[in-house]
């Protein structure tokens, strides 16, 4: 059986899932986004949500609400992860060559952020590239089934 609808949040907002259909300038600098909307809006996002509650005993209604406040912080999250000094770093290639508005100077930039987000990224692709750290309990030696420190 379904998990119960929450009575407490009687005065928690209500949306309607409309589906967006619309046309707009070619210079729309939010045209991506907004065709983004269109596309999306032909599924049915419920069809998931019902899913997810039978399976886990959520609400439909908690689902939504996660869903939507994770997808419109997923920026600010970002952000706390990159960090702030990271973002800036990022930022300055495309910055000077948009300064400099050449189209070898954007290559350039490209190719400054490949390399720093190639950087970013060698850990994760190899773990190795750091040594351990930490080598007390449950660390993985095979003479020490303990886990004692060295």
């Amino acid at each position: 059986m379904p998990h119960e609808e929450s009575r407490a949040g009687q005065d928690e907002p209500t949306i309607r899932l409309d589906r967006w259909d619309a046309t707009w300038p070619d210079d729309d600098p939010h045209a991506n986004f907004k065709s983004d909307v269109v596309l999306y809006g032909k599924l049915d996002p419920l069809v998931t949500l019902r899913g997810m509650s039978a399976n886990l005993d959520i609400p439909v209604g908690a689902l939504a609400r996660y869903v939507l406040a994770r997808w419109a912080t997923g920026g600010s999250g970002g952000l706390l992860e990159v960090g702030p000094v990271m973002v800036h770093r990022l930022w300055e290639p495309i910055a000077e060559a948009e300064r400099l508005d050449s189209d070898s100077e954007r290559l350039r930039a490209y190719h400054q952020l490949r390399e720093m987000l190639a950087w970013l990224k060698l850990p994760l692709d190899d773990p190795s590239v750091y040594p351990a750290q930490y080598d007390g309990p449950g660390h993985d030696d095979p003479d020490d089934p303990e886990g004692t420190p060295g």
